[in-house]
Formats: structure tokens, sequence, C-alpha cells
């Protein structure tokens, strides 16, 4: 059943620059996985600190075997370190 991810973000907007390149990296490299359909990245209107990044899989085993991925992990390592605040995720499947 088919999975989606969404992932908040806190990134002052000194560090959104530094940052971007890293989610583009993530998406990449999630684009060539298998089970996965899709992504994207969202900026709050009312708060421009705040990113949602919402990734879409074919099943929650493919968005598991990314998510400990080493390529993930080394790059999402990199964005934690540039993060305000610890990023949460959240997985929702169809009703």
């Amino acid at each position: 059943m088919a999975v989606k991810i969404f992932i908040k973000r806190v990134v002052k907007e000194n560090k959104a620059k530094d940052l971007l390149p890293f989610f583009r990296q993530l998406r990449n490299l999630a684009s060539s996985q298998p089970g996965y359909i899709s992504g994207e990245t969202l900026k709050r209107t009312d708060n421009p600190d705040q990113y949602l990044i919402i990734s879409s899989w074919q099943s929650l085993d493919s968005w598991e075997q990314w998510a400990v991925s080493r390529e993930r992990i080394e790059i999402q390592n990199e964005i934690d370190d540039m993060l305000d605040e610890e990023a949460t995720y959240e997985i929702y499947k169809h009703g």
C-alpha cells in the first residue's frame, strides 16, 4: 500500500541557501530508489523558516529501506547539523 512521508524541518533563512542543495540531492537519490513515486518541497507562507517535504512511496517497506540507506543517512546528517530543530517525520497511508 502506498505511503506518504511528511518531513518537517525548521531552517533559519540565512541557512536555507546552504540547505536547499542537500534537499535536491536527497530527492535526486531517492528518485532512483525502488518504490519511489514522487517528492516535493514546500515552504510555509506565514513562517518561511518552516519547510515540508512530501515524499510518496509504493510501500512502507520501500520508504524504510531508503530511510536507513547509507547514502541517505550521510546527507541527512549534514542537513541535521544545519537545522535549528530536529526534523520530524510523519507517515500516512490512504485510508
